[in-house]
Formats: C-alpha cells, sequence, structure tokens
C-alpha cells in the first residue's frame, strides 16, 4: 500500500510514467541528436578554426564544454535505446546489431580521411605526394592503428603539423571526434553481459546498483574538486588496457558511463519515472546553476538527461518527423571533426567565424547525408543476416512497412 501511495504522489503533477509516454517513434529524439551532432561542431569550431576555448568552457569555469556536453547527451540516449535493444535481441544478435550501426561508419570514414582527404592536404601543401604513402605516421599506419576505434594515431605524414607551423590549424588530430566511440562500444558491451541472464529488466536492481557506484564516483571527485576540469578527476587517473581498442581513460569511462547507465536505468524501470513540467524546469535550474557554479558532473549531468527526456517526449509533433526516418546524427559527428580540420588547412578560418561554421555545418551535412545513404543504412539491412525464419502462420502478415498489432518500431540507436 505503501509503495502505490508514493507511485501517487510520484505522478501527481505528472503527465504520466516514461512507459506511457515515451516509445515507438512518438518523440524527437532523431531532432535532439542531430542538435547534439551539431553542437560538437559549433563547440569544436571555436578551438580548430581559431585557437580559442570552446564554447561554455568560461561560464562553466572549465568544468566542460559545448561539445563535451553533447557527448554526454548522446550516451545519456544511447544508454536507453541500447537498453531497450538489448532487451528484446539476443546477446549475439544484439552485438550484430551494434556492429553494423557503428562499424562500417567508422571504417569508411577511416578510409576516406586516409585515403582521399590527407592525401588531397599533403598535395596542396607540398605540390606532390611524395612522400605522403610511405611516411612512418602515414595512412597505412593510420588505419592499422585506428581499425579497432581506439584511436592510436591521431595525424596522418604530418598533415596538420605542416599546417599548425603556419598558423592555420592548431590541433594535430585529423579527426578527434572520433575518441568517444572506443567508449560507447564498452557501455554496448556492459549491455550484453547484462543481458546474458535473459533479460535487462530481470536484472534491472544490478544495472541500478551500477550507477549508484558510478554516481558515487563521479560524486566523490565533486567533493574532493568542486570545479572538475574535463570529464573526471585525478581521484580515478590511469588507463584501463582494452583488447585491440589499446589503453582507455578510466576517468573518461566513469563519467561517460554514469550518463550511459543514467539512461539504462531510466529504460528498466521506465514505468516509474514522471514525465513532470515542475520537475523538468526544475532540472533547469539545477543545470544552469551546477554548470556555472560547480559539481555539474554529479548534479547537473543528471538534470541534463532528465531535460533531454522531457524534450524528447514534449516537444510538439512537428518536431519528431525531424530524424525520424534519416538519421544523420553519426554522420555529422563522424565527419564534422575532419571537414572542420581540411577547412583549416585549406585557410577557410581566413573568412572569419561565421563563414567557416557555415561551412563546417554544411560540409558535415553533405558527408553525414552520403554516409547514411551509402553505408550506414545499407549496412542496418544485413541486420537480419542468419536469423531464423518465423515459421508460417494463419494470420496474415502486415502491409510493408507497418508495424504488427501490438508493436511499435523501435529508433535505431
Amino acid at each position: 500500500m505503501s509503495d502505490r501511495r508514493a507511485r501517487s504522489a510520484a505522478f501527481r503533477w505528472s503527465r504520466g510514467p516514461v512507459s506511457e509516454l515515451f516509445s515507438g517513434r512518438n518523440n524527437s529524439l532523431g531532432l535532439l541528436r542531430l542538435l547534439l551532432a551539431s553542437a560538437v561542431v559549433v563547440s569544436h569550431a571555436s578551438v580548430l578554426g581559431f585557437g580559442r576555448h570552446e564554447f561554455g568552457h568560461s561560464f562553466s569555469q572549465g568544468q566542460i564544454d559545448l561539445g563535451k556536453m553533447a557527448v554526454f547527451g548522446f550516451f545519456f540516449l544511447s544508454g536507453i535505446l541500447v537498453t531497450r535493444s538489448g532487451n528484446r535481441l539476443p546477446v549475439g544478435r544484439f552485438l550484430w546489431h551494434r556492429a553494423l550501426r557503428l562499424l562500417p561508419g567508422f571504417w569508411v570514414c577511416m578510409a576516406v580521411t586516409a585515403f582521399a582527404v590527407a592525401p588531397f592536404l599533403y598535395w596542396r601543401q607540398h605540390g606532390s605526394t611524395a612522400g605522403f604513402w610511405d611516411h612512418p605516421q602515414g595512412p597505412f599506419s593510420y588505419v592499422e592503428a585506428n581499425w579497432a576505434v581506439g584511436i592510436g594515431q591521431w595525424g596522418i605524414s604530418d598533415v596538420l603539423e605542416t599546417a599548425s607551423a603556419k598558423g592555420l590549424t592548431h590541433n594535430v588530430g585529423m579527426n578527434g571526434a572520433l575518441w568517444s566511440l572506443a567508449y560507447e562500444i564498452l557501455c554496448y558491451f556492459g549491455v550484453a553481459l547484462l543481458a546474458l541472464g535473459g533479460s535487462l529488466v530481470r536484472s534491472r536492481r544490478t544495472i541500478l546498483a551500477v550507477a549508484v557506484i558510478l554516481g558515487g564516483l563521479v560524486f566523490g571527485d565533486a567533493i574532493g574538486n568542486r570545479l572538475i576540469s574535463g570529464a573526471g578527476a585525478a581521484a580515478h587517473g590511469g588507463n584501463v588496457i582494452v583488447p585491440l581498442m589499446g589503453p582507455q581513460s578510466l576517468n573518461t569511462i566513469i563519467y561517460l558511463g554514469f550518463a550511459f547507465a543514467l539512461g539504462a536505468v531510466l529504460e528498466v524501470y521506465k514505468e516509474r519515472v514522471p514525465v513532470s513540467d515542475p520537475l523538468a524546469g526544475l532540472s533547469a535550474v539545477v543545470f544552469l546553476l551546477t554548470l556555472h557554479y560547480g559539481y555539474f558532473f554529479a548534479l547537473g549531468v543528471p538534470a541534463f538527461c532528465y531535460l533531454l527526456l522531457w524534450l524528447a517526449i514534449r516537444l510538439p509533433k512537428p518536431f519528431q518527423r525531424i530524424g525520424a526516418k534519416h538519421d544523420y546524427s553519426y554522420g555529422i559527428y563522424i565527419y564534422g571533426f575532419l571537414v572542420q580540420q581540411s577547412l583549416a588547412v585549406l585557410g577557410g578560418a581566413r573568412w572569419g567565424f561565421p563563414a567557416y561554421l557555415g561551412l563546417s555545418l554544411g560540409g558535415a551535412l553533405v558527408a553525414a547525408v552520403l554516409s547514411w545513404h551509402l553505408v550506414e543504412r545499407q549496412a542496418m539491412r544485413l541486420k537480419d543476416l542468419g536469423a531464423p525464419r518465423r515459421p508460417a502462420s494463419g494470420i496474415p502478415a502486415p502491409r510493408s512497412g507497418a508495424p504488427a498489432e501490438g508493436q511499435r518500431p523501435v529508433p535505431v540507436a
């Protein structure tokens, strides 16, 4: 009875539980993911083109910037969708789907970077490609070091070092935004391990415990260092050696893992989480206060995550159509940095920030559209490869593109 009263009180000022209001494609996740990916490009424009701090760095007193904040948002949303996927699919099929969604686009991006963009920029710098292909840190070395997602080589044939010496670039990584993908994959494996028991819902206390432990570590850092700089404090310094991917930061695993775990907890306890306008308002206040005064990772990140959830559900219906059919967010993320570095090497920053940013966003969008239609979407057509066919029944199959009765399509994470 007390539990029922508690639930009644929790939903008194809400529009209902997440389980009723956040399902299928009736949400604005596509829009939010596009905005988060674009925010990364906007944030990087300041540092890559002009050598300044990224947006938000000063306001947050060095805690975080707009780009990293967008990454935290991505991990939270991914926690929801990937946990949902892990709960409805066998473990092997789940990992196959995750691999198809992430790796083909990444590998093609690697190839485009190493064998198209980098040699073109080198040729523009030197008038020929002599010395490019056999450079110790050349394109073949780049692909070999990075194919397993863990980034082991950032530059190619000193293209960016040469541009930096001329004052054109301010970062020597060809595609620095790819650093987060290794941590995304680690989260996928975490979900897979919890799904081995047969159901993530049956493991939800374990998921909650993981979130509490990670949150405790983050809060411990906040107490010891009120204004944390970057995604982790010195208390968790050091790396973890991951097979194939190489050394990965323990700090980053804890902090991004916390955001991902918040999404996973929300998914498995969605019938207990209210969709509340007053709670969203309070979250906005906490988000802004902690962003400016401190404790952002401990208190501001959960508030930011709830805001994203609320926006995904409460934004007007026209916004739900944006990104619902074609997901360009991943392509914008993996190509945005590369486009910006290329523009910088070619002297694009001399036209000023608005022009540089506009060309960056436009170029990233064009690359994303091509990546989605030519690579990512085609790869996802293989998701049912090797899956056993369902036995025929007397029930007529639904029309093509229509979900069966009682089922709703789930967005691709």
